[in-house]
């Protein structure tokens, strides 16, 4: 969680020297999360210069059109009746020969705001290892920001945060349901936040899950984590109705997400089955849930041994495996999740 929480403490820093009128020469925007980069080059892009400066001294490109030579040939000129010139480099990954770039950032202009949105794949270091020279003198001459891709469990805080911005809470079992429904696409969450904030009513601050369902059509009681929540429960009645809805909603409800929203539900319980710090404070942590949420971790290990959690493991992948076509030649997928659920709460 470290790398995120960081990526979120450097973007609001980044933002509040700008909003405070301190630019520095080049700006390299780089990692996996292209939320944050967006975000940084959409407040330059609208905010350093006047719109009668714009005209002549800013430049918006995309690397598939340019090299680099181009963008230090565009960042070497000087502004026009402006202190400052913005040049934009949009999808860098894609600019020729951007290791190039080295030449410029020796002696850069001040008076030229350079801004590099490098986007790159998870887990892809190439590129990173052909720009050691760059990133290096990005740190030094100016802003050097990587931008973490967040992982599923870290977005209900994030949406918290967001919305703690405007002055607006959200319940916990909302914000689930949201993750649920997006997943970690930021971009499109901050979206449906704001599509949220605009709509809810003049005197509510608090957003709830039938404000999901009804404005972003997500059903708070048929879903993902209403399934998790009812195999904790043992309530057999209540999953399979739910297997049933997925059944009749493929499309909205691919089995390989449900069974892996399955899979990790049972990760936690066996997980916390082996913490020495049972606080809740401490479960949450390990766990990566919410702390509204620990109690319902603790009541399913109480159903589910660790024994119990293994066999459960091993039923997952084996499921997973005939959802693709192994040792199974007609079962559909509805069937296959009814099945499965069984074998969770009755199997032994």
């Amino acid at each position: 969680m470290a790398k995120q929480s960081q990526t979120v403490e450097t973007f609001q820093n980044i933002l509040q020297e700008l909003k405070n009128k301190i630019y520095k020469p080049i700006y390299f925007l780089t990692g996996d999360e292209p939320y944050f980069i967006d975000k940084v080059a959409e407040y330059i892009e609208d905010n350093v210069l006047s719109n009668s400066e714009k005209a002549f001294n800013q430049t918006v490109v995309y690397g598939r059109d340019i090299s680099a030579a181009d963008v230090i040939n565009a960042a070497r000129r000087f502004p026009m009746m402006s202190n400052y010139q913005v040049v934009i480099v949009k999808e860098a990954q894609n600019v020729r020969n951007l290791s190039d770039l080295e030449i410029y950032l020796k002696t850069p202009l001040n008076s030229t705001i350079l801004v590099i949105c490098h986007k790159i794949a998870s887990d892809s270091k190439k590129s990173s290892d052909k720009l050691s020279g760059v990133v290096k003198l990005a740190k030094q001459k100016g802003v050097y920001f990587e931008s973490k891709k967040f992982y599923d469990y870290q977005i209900p805080d994030w949406i918290v945060g967001y919305l703690k911005e405007k002055g607006i809470k959200i319940d916990p079992m909302a914000a689930n349901l949201l993750t649920e429904f997006v997943g970690n696409d930021l971009s499109r969450l901050a979206h449906e936040l704001d599509k949220l904030a605009i709509i809810l009513p003049a005197d509510s601050k608090l957003i709830q899950a039938a404000d999901i369902e009804r404005n972003i059509g997500i059903s708070r009681d048929f879903n993902r984590f209403e399934l998790t929540k009812a195999l904790g429960e043992m309530n057999f009645a209540r999953a399979v109705r739910i297997a049933d809805h997925f059944a009749r909603n493929p499309n909205a409800n691919p089995f390989v997400l449900t069974i892996n929203a399955i899979y990790q539900y049972f990760i936690k319980i066996l997980k916390y089955h082996f913490l020495t710090d049972k606080s809740k404070t401490s479960v949450a942590k390990e766990l990566g849930v919410n702390d509204f949420f620990v109690a319902e971790y603790e009541r399913a290990a109480k159903r589910y041994n660790p024994s119990r959690c293994v066999s459960i493991i091993h039923w997952l992948s084996e499921y997973d495996m005939r959802s693709k076509g192994v040792n199974n030649s007609s079962t559909d997928h509805g069937e296959l999740l009814r099945e499965l659920i069984y074998l969770i709460v009755f199997g032994k």
